[in-house]
């Protein structure tokens, strides 16, 4: 997991490692300071942005085992230029449903990438 600065909760909070108690010694975690950081040291393959305005729904987008998947601050989520840099990618919403919170999120795209890549 890359985790690009600013973040917005703190590493040490007692409720993150109790909300991952199981899985966090398995997580590899690298910090960058800043996005351009980030672009230098990331491993080789695509980035797909996430996000509300993304084009096309995550069960219909085609993932590939490298690829690279950035979420945004669950406040504000993506800038619009990130999404134009970045194929964007979105998790349709139902009735009055206009927003998950990012650990949902991320754990219904990794799980979607993962099916596809397996």
């Amino acid at each position: 997991m890359h985790l690009i600065e600013p973040l917005g909760f703190q590493l040490d909070d007692r409720q993150l490692k109790r909300a991952g108690l199981d899985y966090w010694p398995q997580v590899h975690l690298k910090r960058h300071r800043h996005w351009q950081e980030y672009l230098t040291q990331r491993p080789p393959g695509r980035i797909v942005a996430l996000s509300v305005r993304g084009a096309v729904d995550h069960w219909d987008f085609n993932f590939e085992a490298s690829d690279a998947l950035l979420f945004g601050p669950e406040t504000q989520g993506l800038p619009p230029e990130m999404l134009r840099d970045y194929p964007g990618v979105r998790i349709p919403m139902s009735g009055a449903v206009r927003s998950l919170n990012l650990a949902v999120s991320v754990g219904i795209v990794l799980y979607e990438a993962l099916r596809q890549t397996r």
